[in-house]
């Protein structure tokens, strides 16, 4: 009997196999992909194409899975997804059975990912001054006064700008990922706010704030040249880190689950350059890694809400 992963990977590369669209956006979870995946129908139309949503750590997995299926000349399109390490080889099999690869991005990549990956796709435009959507939108529809809305906004919360209140409303509903398609498509015709959209952000307001304040009450802080936060999470891990940076004036705010994954957002730019020796990456300001819990580590975890890992990771910190 197949596992549900495998029936669930099986029923996507059928559903791949028998698209009726013309482009394939595989992108992140996050409303800067939700953004992304707007602009991509404002360009193709809804029914042009077919949308992937991946987290970082799925990403190759979806990304070979695609790339095994008969391209025929389309397009797939990767966006707010940085460099992994079977990429290149994916890549290079996509363009084999036929997928045109365009991939956009604004993770910080080394330059010698950038060449091996350059090698197999039409297009890689890496651009950290701007968030996901901005970049797809500046290429798919330049000048176009929706698409370059839709950017604004996104880029003002996925770059942490908070200038622009839409934007940490839409964050904070697309925590639930039941909303991401709903939000999308109100983003295509150029509308951030209904009613679906204030009635989720009021519910999730009044619970994450309850989570924050657990977090804040469970944290630990330490760091001689960086002051550091390590908290639980209980939810909503961008808003927790803000709430604790508010609160508490920190330079560095670590929110770590019971599984030893954590999101790491940073006042200096180093959070990608500490998240990637945690097995992580992401923004300069914002990433995520692991410390790769034993057993009896998750254990005490969740019992004191305390961690050997955290000396290590301070240690990192403040060698940058």
């Amino acid at each position: 009997m197949a596992s549900p992963k495998n029936s669930e990977d099986s029923g996507l590369a059928q559903a791949i196999k028998s698209r009726a669209a013309h482009v394939v956006h595989l992108t992140h979870n996050d409303l800067d992909a939700v953004g992304a995946d707007a602009v991509h129908r404002m360009k193709f139309g809804n029914d042009g194409v077919f949308t992937i949503w991946s987290s970082v750590g799925k990403f190759a997995a979806l990304f070979s899975l695609v790339a095994a299926c008969d391209g025929k000349g389309d397009l797939l399109s990767i966006s707010d997804l940085g460099f992994h390490a079977d990429a290149e080889s994916i890549a290079a099999k996509a363009k084999k059975n036929g997928w045109v690869v365009e991939w956009r991005d604004h993770h910080r990549w080394r330059e010698e990912e950038v060449k091996k990956i350059e090698k197999a796709v039409a297009l890689l435009r890496i651009d950290t001054s701007a968030c996901g959507a901005g970049i797809v939108a500046r290429d798919l529809l330049p000048g176009d006064p929706v698409a370059t809305e839709v950017a604004r906004v996104v880029c003002d919360y996925d770059l942490w700008k908070h200038a622009d209140p839409r934007s940490a409303v839409l964050g904070q509903v697309l925590q639930r990922k039941e909303n991401r398609e709903h939000v999308r498509d109100c983003l295509v015709k150029g509308v951030f706010s209904d009613e679906q959209i204030e009635r989720e952000y009021q519910d999730i307001k009044a619970e994450m704030t309850g989570m924050m304040q657990r977090s804040l009450q469970h944290a630990t802080f330490t760091g001689t040249r960086y002051r550091i936060a390590f908290a639980p999470l209980y939810g909503y891990p961008s808003e927790t880190a803000h709430f604790i940076r508010h609160e508490k004036q920190t330079d560095i705010e670590v929110i770590i689950g019971k599984d030893g994954k954590f999101s790491i957002r940073s006042v200096p730019p180093i959070s990608h350059l500490i998240a990637r020796e945690f097995g992580g990456g992401g923004h300069p300001n914002a990433a995520g890694g692991s410390f790769r819990f034993s057993v009896v580590e998750r254990f005490t975890w969740w019992l004191f809400k305390k961690s050997r890992h955290f000396d290590e990771l301070v240690k990192v910190a403040e060698s940058h």
